[in-house]
């Protein structure tokens, strides 16, 4: 959240900002950042919504490409990795533009085609991640699409990329988590058997390694 507290809070002071989080889910985001903003938040699942309001935050339902506000109701307007999955972000963007007074910030959208995996017996993982995002009607490059997407939206904004490596213990910590997701993105009939011997020994001995791009955008309304 260091992105709101160096190009947006520093601006402001002490007075308190009103943010909109588009496309919260169940507001972890905005837990982060109730402290310092009153922040409300959008999400299209009715699932996430539930759980969001039932943990006390201010979240109804509604479309990134429709948002249910008035024109600058906002002083930021935020998403975290929400453009992937929209099938017109350049319409959620003009929207989040829209709602807002003066921000509009992404923290965190991802770019599959940039990532890393090493050994190199690993560097299928990209495309089989890539593959079930786009599957799943996600668009797995976002991240490197984000300039154009906001230029587009006549929003001249800070891109800057997130340092997003993991240490060994970290990575070993999650790795059943990060293992079921590229089987879940690869589906039935894949071999995997190579990539997950390869996956293992890189674990065991410490020499794994791997990076994916995540991108952020910080804009202000012209």
């Amino acid at each position: 959240m260091w992105i709101l507290g160096t190009e947006v809070l520093s601006e402001v002071g002490e007075s308190r900002l009103s943010a909109l989080d588009v496309g919260c889910g169940p507001g972890f985001v905005m837990e982060k950042l109730i402290r310092l903003m009153d922040v409300k938040g959008v999400d299209i699942d009715e699932d996430m919504v539930s759980m969001a309001v039932a943990r006390g935050l201010d979240v109804i339902k509604g479309r990134a490409e429709d948002l249910p506000y008035e024109d600058n109701s906002f002083d930021v307007v935020y998403c975290s990795f929400l453009l992937l999955w929209l099938s017109d972000p350049k319409r959620a963007l003009e929207e989040m533009k829209r709602v807002s007074r003066k921000w509009v910030i992404c923290l965190a959208e991802p770019d599959y085609g940039g990532r890393l995996d090493y050994p190199k017996e690993l560097s299928e993982i990209k495309v089989i991640l890539a593959e079930g995002i786009a599957g799943q009607g996600g668009d797995p490059f976002v991240g490197r699409k984000l300039r154009s997407l906001l230029h587009e939206c006549d929003l001249g904004a800070h891109i800057g990329i997130h340092p997003g490596i993991w240490d060994l213990s970290r990575l070993r910590e999650e790795a059943e988590t990060e293992w079921q997701w590229v089987e879940s993105s690869a589906g039935e009939g894949r071999d995997l058997s190579g990539i997950k011997r390869a996956w293992d020994n890189a674990l065991r001995e410490g020499t794994i390694f791997q990076f994916n791009p995540i991108f952020y955008a910080v804009a202000m309304k012209r």
